[in-house]
């Protein structure tokens, strides 16, 4: 039996590429990164303990950082791809790949030529994170805004920007993601005592309007079951629709929690999804379109 202290061993991105595989193949061929880290967790069943080890000082858990390398490096070997922003699916070369094909993958990618990168300004100064030299290239400009090709990379940097406001200004965040995205009548409450609830808002879907009650949770690591039996208890003879926002990701559980029969269900949001919402919404993030020029030789030829 492992005792309290000693380190937990979380498995290296390689070795979560193969179950990585397995369960999106499990999960019929396609899953949400949500849905992977449930599986590729139950599967290799893998303990609270592990899976609230946090990367660096968080808000994203070891875990989670892993898989994701996991998942590049399937995409980069043919085995995946990202058909949507944030959902996975197996290619056809990755319906047949075996443990041994998987295996092989990161060296040879490592082996495979990458494409020259175009200099950076001199009014920025480039910076690189690498995993086996699998290396992404991001840049931080003076004015203290940061620019990166790497999902993970500006979700890092804005999960920190997020844990660094303060607890009203999160709030306020939240509120307005809410009002953007169909809320109406978005009240920020805060009470002390009042099970966790932040705040209630109306969501008006074609003839019906449902209430809302809403959590938002600035958190370093994962959202236990605990957490959402409790926001569910304050909800308990006020409203049947809740939302638990959160910089933090959820446990398995605290997943199996908010679906549970028999009681209201909960829509969760951890940090991964409330940095594609803050991008989609354009509030703190803008997204360059890069203008590609085909030049027309034939035509040249035919004057």
């Amino acid at each position: 039996m492992r005792e309290d202290n000693e380190p937990v061993s979380v498995p290296a991105y390689h070795e979560l590429m193969w179950p990585t595989l397995l369960a999106l193949r499990s999960l019929g061929g396609s899953g949400s990164i949500d849905e992977i880290y449930t599986k590729v967790a139950e599967t290799e069943a893998m303990s609270d303990s592990l899976l609230a080890v946090l990367h660096g000082n968080g808000p994203q858990t070891e875990v989670g950082y892993r898989l994701h390398w996991a998942r590049s490096y399937l995409k980069s070997g043919g085995a995946l791809d990202n058909v949507k922003r944030g959902v996975w699916a197996v290619t056809d070369a990755g319906r047949d790949m075996t443990k041994d094909d998987v295996k092989a993958i990161p060296a040879k990618v490592r082996a495979t030529p990458r494409t020259p990168r175009k200099k950076t300004s001199a009014s920025t100064r480039g910076r690189t994170r690498n995993i086996d030299d699998l290396a992404i290239e991001t840049e931080v400009s003076s004015d203290e805004s940061f620019r990166s090709t790497d999902p993970q990379e500006w979700k890092d940097v804005l999960l920190e920007a997020l844990l660094s406001m303060s607890p009203n200004a999160f709030e306020r965040l939240c509120q307005r993601v809410l009002r953007e995205s169909g809320f109406t009548k978005v009240e920020v409450t805060g009470r002390s005592g009042d099970g966790g609830i932040d705040g209630i808002g109306v969501l008006r879907m074609s003839l019906l309007s449902f209430q809302v009650f809403f959590q938002c949770k600035r958190y370093r690591g994962s959202v236990s079951s605990g957490s959402i039996r409790d926001f569910r208890g304050a909800m308990v003879g006020r409203t049947d629709k809740g939302l638990f926002i959160t910089t933090g990701t959820f446990t398995p559980d605290a997943i199996r929690e908010a679906t549970r029969d028999g009681a209201p269900v909960l829509d969760l949001i951890d940090g991964d999804e409330f940095c594609d919402l803050l991008k989609n919404l354009d509030l703190g993030l803008s997204t360059e379109m890069v203008e590609a020029v085909t030049v027309d030789r034939h035509w040249f030829q035919s004057i």
